[in-house]
């Protein structure tokens, strides 16, 4: 299926030769322009831009060039070396956020830029014209802020691949997506009616590709729907991954039977549902929560042993949970401009997003009091912020699967220390919060 432009853009910024390539073509052009500049010897401002000669102009545009494009390779290996170390250390999912970091392509820009106007620059030096002397005052320039942006390139990379940095970029990045997403708990606009047709029945559409759904725009979709007098009901959500010609949804024509136009919609699907070969936190609630969640189980295996940062981890993913407790989740309809409802479009509930955090974290993390107690933490926090009694359910059935899951091995200490965790979760969803959380704060409590 083909992209959309917004689809292209987020594409285009996790891609690290994007804006350096761009600055690179600007450079070239505005270099050349100021090389038209070229003053008679003795002009009164000349000498003030560029006091030197030709000689050392040439020597200087040589030394810039030079020492950038060592820096530009020292900037490159560090920024290997920190995508091979948070795919390693931490997820491999967390290596789009660093080739969409800002500032690496931004310092990444400035030094290929510098390089790029110093070489360009050395070809107005030998000729016999006037010197052009805006272009090695702006090499000068550039060199200088070069060597700035290769010292804060130092200290971000640093702080990047801090595990504390990246949870806390994932997790603001999750929350804005979160909001986006979905609308406020107490708002029913786009609550499917019951009685609607489906999933039996209809006429399929197909995935033209194979890949991650990365976006679903209801826009397009709606439009060609209005257009033909259709209904559509999709299967996939963002997240979910497909395969060349699987099913993807259904369409119906407005008396409720199966319509008969599903080639001719293929093009407003392919501009509706974004396929790409990654998944991407722009419109994929989810993954933000698979980010942190891939943390916590690195930091259980046995190479790491780190059960603090899992409970670190698990407390970021508390705050999204707590979230999505607030927003209306489950499948969503859009109607077109009269409004005649057009489109339905799942998505995941509450209990896909408790099972998505506590499954993998309990399994992998069931002999380790730590973390099962951090994961009781997060239950006993959404059960504090439940607004009914289907959450309530749900956090209550992901209580007794920890309890289910310890391991039998653990001595009576432990034990009974993650049951008072399971017994404060069961104190908050009864509504008694006081003795819920009177306990000490932190990894570890006092008895």
């Amino acid at each position: 299926m083909s992209a959309s432009t917004s689809g292209g853009s987020e594409t285009l910024r996790a891609r690290l030769w994007f804006w350096p390539t761009v600055a690179a073509a600007g450079s070239v052009v505005v270099t050349m322009l100021l090389m038209l500049v070229r003053p008679e010897p003795g002009t009164g401002w000349a000498a003030l831009v560029w006091p030197g000669g030709k000689d050392a102009a040439s020597t200087m545009l040589q030394v810039v060039a030079t020492s950038v494009m060592t820096a530009t390779t020292l900037t490159f290996s560090l920024t290997v070396l920190a995508l091979q170390l948070a795919s390693q250390q931490f997820s491999p999912r967390l290596l789009r956020e660093f080739a969409r970091d800002p500032k690496i392509q931004a310092v990444l820009a400035i030094l290929i830029s510098t390089f790029v106007i110093a070489l360009t620059g050395l070809r107005g030096m030998g000729s016999e014209e006037p010197l052009p002397v805006l272009v090695p005052a702006l090499v000068m320039i550039m060199g200088l802020v070069s060597a700035a942006a290769l010292v804060m390139f130092l200290g971000h990379i640093v702080r990047s691949l801090r595990v504390d940095s990246m949870m806390v970029a994932v997790h603001e990045e999750a929350a804005e997506t979160v909001a986006d997403a979905y609308l406020d708990y107490d708002d029913h606009s786009k609550v499917p009616a019951p009685g609607l047709p489906g999933p039996e029945g209809g006429t399929l559409l197909y995935a033209k590709r194979s890949g991650f759904i990365q976006a679903v725009r209801p826009g397009p979709l709606v439009e060609a729907a209005a257009a033909h007098d259709v209904f559509f009901l999709l299967g996939i959500r963002p997240g979910d991954h497909v395969t060349e010609g699987a099913p993807i949804g259904s369409v119906w024509s407005a008396d409720g039977t199966p319509a008969a136009t599903a080639e001719v919609l293929a093009e407003a699907v392919s501009r509706g549902v974004e396929v790409g070969f990654e998944r991407t936190l722009e419109h994929d609630a989810a993954l933000g929560l698979r980010q942190l969640t891939d943390i916590a189980v690195k930091a259980i295996s046995p190479g790491v042993n780190d059960p603090i940062t899992a409970a670190h981890a698990i407390g970021y993913c508390s705050d999204l949970i707590a979230r999505l407790q607030h927003r209306k989740l489950g499948p969503q309809q859009h109607v077109d401009a009269e409004g005649v409802l057009r489109l339905v479009t799942p998505d995941r509930d509450h209990r896909y997003y408790l099972d998505l955090v506590c499954a993998p974290i309990r399994r992998f993390g069931a002999g380790e009091p730590l973390v099962l107690t951090a994961l009781l933490r997060l239950l006993r926090a959404c059960a504090a912020t439940a607004r009914d009694d289907a959450q309530r359910t749900e956090i209550a059935r992901q209580s007794d699967l920890i309890l289910q899951t310890m391991d039998p091995g653990l001595i009576d200490s432990d034990a009974e220390e993650v049951r008072d965790f399971a017994r404060r979760v069961d104190l908050a969803l009864s509504g008694n919060l006081d003795d819920a959380f009177r306990d000490r704060a932190g990894e570890t409590r006092s008895v």
